[in-house]
């Protein structure tokens, strides 16, 4: 269970409570504002470790909240927005938003999306733990970015394998589209393939699986993806 507190600014007040309660679903603390002046007053009284910012506010326009947002602090900020145009895209990531998400979204993916960007700032946390993830005798930490086994070995991980490895054992027991996993490997301007999510997904097994030719932890799932079906603790 994570107590990574996050900041949700949204307008529209269905969007807003079913996002509250998902992520809150996920583990997540989970604040809440309708517009860009509750959005303040939060910020002046609580610390964050993540805010999603609608930019389809009432009162202010959300890129000039983001603005305003990177002038006081460097919180990790995705942007949400129903805008199709590249140029607002452009704006927000010119103005330090490090993820954008277009709508309509599936809620898992905005949890995988929070969960690499605050693995990367390395906010997620645990009750008085290290952050990082158990399961089937590997341990892998989300700060140091290594894998180690029941030995306590380092196994090596390459940076595409890790960030495939925690985003699936972020959503354990869940199937995850091959969309969803090169998003979690992308970087800059790269554009992986499917490929690339089965090629490291071969590799990986070869590093974690007792049987590699027959997967117990990363499991096919045929036409949809894969699903990590190790308990992760």
């Amino acid at each position: 269970m994570t107590h990574t507190h996050l900041l949700l600014v949204e307008d529209d007040e269905l969007t807003r409570n079913l996002l509250k309660a998902y992520l809150e679903k996920e583990g997540f603390s989970v604040s809440s504002a309708s517009d860009g002046q509750e959005m303040i007053a939060l910020l002046d009284r609580d610390q964050f470790d993540l805010i999603f910012l609608d930019l389809n506010l009432p009162d202010e326009d959300g890129l000039s909240l983001a603005r305003r947002l990177r002038s006081r602090s460097p919180v990790p900020l995705i942007v949400l927005t129903s805008r199709q145009g590249q140029e607002d895209r452009i704006a927000a990531l010119e103005i330090g938003a490090d993820d954008y998400v277009t709508k309509p979204f599936d809620p898992l993916e905005l949890v995988l999306r929070a969960r690499n960007l605050l693995g990367r700032t390395g906010a997620l946390s645990g009750a008085g733990d290290c952050n990082a993830r158990t399961f089937a005798g590997w341990v892998l930490d989300l700060d140091a970015r290594t894998l180690t086994d029941k030995a306590d070995t380092i196994v090596p991980l390459t940076r595409t394998e890790f960030n495939l490895l925690a985003a699936m054992a972020a959503a354990p027991r869940r199937v995850l589209s091959r969309s969803h996993l090169l998003d979690a490997i992308a970087r800059g301007n790269d554009s992986p393939s499917d490929r690339t999510v089965d090629v490291t997904v071969s590799r990986l097994r070869r590093k974690i699986e007792a049987d590699p030719k027959s997967p117990g932890i990363i499991v096919t799932v045929p036409g949809l993806g894969y699903m990590f079906s190790a308990d992760v603790s």
